[in-house]
């Protein structure tokens, strides 16, 4: 059976309202332009939180941010060194927020710690994972975006308990610095391994990385399916969508 997207949202009925017209009006998709929390303010995400989106209601294929239509793969690295600083910042960063609920301050002078890049943080116990979200577009320095997805990892990912200061000591942290996106023009140009998949369709769209089809054992043809799932659409909704790869610059602390 294919999973249906639920959301409940304080004024849900208004919001409908304003999607249904922009619809109307010739709106064909949504563009996220920010996203929050209330703990982001006050720096607590011990318990509920509210969240915050804005968003634009836009006609046409107008290109979100961070995503192109070229097929050229742009190369990205950091050393040795720079993946170790931003391992430590996450490290760190979970130990003091979920020991005292204080959020450190790292002076990075590293300039390129300090460009704007999309970056997921996948928190695994045991092998298995415990956490995982990220900031699909660069909107913030690198190294803030790991230090903000690592607390989101960790107490923010609806499909887990938030993670106690004990379990620490059980959990590698795994980063994945995404590049730009790629339009893809047809689905043999995704290869298992290489890349990750972003889809959009209407108001609809999900995001898997590059290394999710290697751990599940997927061919290109069940991780076509299990992104259009991935935003609540139907398996064969990547047809008639908008469709995007991208590579993933992927390093633990293992």
């Amino acid at each position: 059976m294919e999973r249906q997207r639920i959301a409940v949202a304080c004024g849900g009925g208004p919001v409908a309202t304003v999607m249904k017209a922009a619809k109307m009006l010739g709106a064909e998709r949504s563009v996220i332009l920010h996203t929050t929390t209330s703990a982001d303010v006050v720096g607590n995400y011990s318990g509920y939180v509210v969240g915050y989106v804005s968003a634009a209601l836009v006609k046409g294929n107008e290109k979100e941010e961070g995503i192109e239509d070229s097929e050229v793969e742009k190369p990205f690295d950091l050393t040795k060194e720079q993946k170790k600083t931003l391992l430590n910042i996450a490290r760190k960063t979970l130990e003091e927020y979920l020991k005292t609920g204080n959020i450190p301050e790292f002076h990075i002078d590293d300039p390129e710690l300090q460009k704007n890049m999309g970056v997921f943080v996948t928190l695994k116990k045991h092998g298995q994972l415990r956490g995982c979200i990220g900031l699909i577009r660069g909107v913030k320095p690198l190294y803030l975006g790991v230090q903000e997805m690592a607390i989101s990892a960790a107490t923010r990912d609806p499909r887990f308990p938030p993670v106690k200061y004990d379990e620490l000591k059980d959990i590698e942290i795994e980063i994945s610095v995404l590049t730009p996106f790629q339009r893809v023009k047809k689905p043999e140009e995704i290869k298992i391994g290489r890349d990750g998949l972003y889809i959009v369709k209407g108001f609809y769209s999900g995001l898997l990385l590059p290394q999710v089809p290697v751990e599940w054992g997927w061919d290109r043809e069940t991780f076509l399916r299990q992104v259009c799932y991935k935003a609540g659409l139907p398996g064969d909704a990547w047809r008639d969508a908008e469709l995007y790869k991208f590579q993933a610059l992927v390093f633990s602390e293992e």
